[in-house]
């Protein structure tokens, strides 16, 4: 499930600052996340049992919020599901916490930066509905790879700034600030910023496959 331009994994980056109390204060939330994560990974409780290196009954427990991962277990998790730790907790805000399923405030983001050089940014509140939206930024030379992708579900997008060339099946598009696309995702596709300015696209993906 998960997007081509990520498949590569992580590149080399800074954990982001975490508080200690939200570490040993970790509540039934954070097991929603994991689960959600999981889930739009395209990843099994039996296959995140073996990267993790947890059993399949504790994991299970997590994310049903009967038991409360260790920060030992959370970081086995986070990094086997191809995040840092600190995407599980997000920054401190004014709001009421309740708005944290519907509001993302610009300096709550989760972002990560793969080693094709994509920068994904998740603007949706959370991984546990129908549609991801995301706000990609595409260095000069960066590319999801030679050979196009396939999955379930469809996406859409909107070009802010830059130019995206874009290959859906037989037919070949490069993008300026102000188009935007859509197609179905079982078409084969690849996409890659062959210019010299970094593009920034708003994309949209159901279901969610960050």
């Amino acid at each position: 499930m998960l997007r081509p331009s990520n498949l590569e994994g992580l590149a080399e980056q800074a954990e982001q600052p975490v508080d200690i109390n939200q570490l040993l204060n970790v509540g039934s939330r954070i097991g929603v996340e994991i689960k959600n994560l999981r889930k739009a990974r395209g990843t099994t409780l039996d296959a995140l049992s073996d990267k993790a290196g947890l059993s399949k009954g504790y994991l299970s427990q997590i994310e049903r919020g009967i038991s409360s991962p260790s920060v030992k277990a959370l970081h086995s998790i986070s990094r086997a599901l191809g995040v840092t730790i600190s995407w599980f907790f997000l920054p401190n805000t004014d709001d009421d916490d309740n708005l944290r399923d519907y509001v993302v405030r610009a300096s709550s983001r989760r972002k990560l930066t793969f080693v094709g050089g994509v920068t994904d940014e998740l603007l949706s509140p959370n991984l546990g509905r129908q549609l991801e939206l995301l706000r990609c930024t595409f260095p000069p030379g960066s590319e999801s790879g030679s050979e196009p992708y396939t999955h379930q579900g469809e996406e859409a997008g909107f070009v802010i700034s830059g130019e995206l060339d874009l290959w859906i099946g037989e037919h070949h598009v490069t993008l300026s600030a102000g188009d935007s696309f859509a197609f179905a995702s079982n078409l084969p596709h690849r996409y890659a910023n062959t210019s010299d300015q970094e593009c920034v696209v708003i994309w949209a993906v159901t279901p969610p496959s960050y």
